[in-house]
């Protein structure tokens, strides 16, 4: 048993935002638990090739958009979104706020993980 506190965490820009990364592979958990900000305004393309994500949203609005576009998800606070399939999607936070996040991560990351967000293709790690 044990705790954990947000500042005192491997924290890291990971492009539009910043991630606490509250749970890691050497926790020995079997599973990642981060505290994720996304700015205000940002579109971020993404995708997780090596783990399955799920995000449930604590402050702020957002969505979430199938990479082909055929797909759009609401981001509220209460609602959780499910990557259950490695989904390429853009993860976009509404122009007026910051999107606060509490991400799961399996596998495990091993905590200092960035994207590379640029227009050559989605983001992965």
């Amino acid at each position: 048993m044990f705790t954990r506190e947000k500042d005192k965490v491997q924290t890291v820009e990971w492009g539009n935002g910043r991630s606490s990364r509250l749970l890691t592979e050497s926790d020995g958990m079997g599973f990642t638990v981060a505290d994720t900000l996304v700015r205000a305004g940002t579109k971020s393309r993404l995708q997780y090739r090596r783990h399955l994500e799920a995000c449930y949203c604590i402050s702020g609005r957002g969505e979430v958009v199938s990479a082909d576009g055929s797909k759009s998800l609401t981001i509220e606070p209460g609602v959780l979104y499910a990557l259950d399939e490695h989904d390429a999607h853009f993860l976009i936070a509404d122009p007026d706020t910051d999107l606060h996040l509490i991400s799961v991560f399996n596998p495990p990351l091993r905590g200092d993980e960035v994207h590379s967000l640029d227009e050559s293709g989605f983001s992965h790690y």
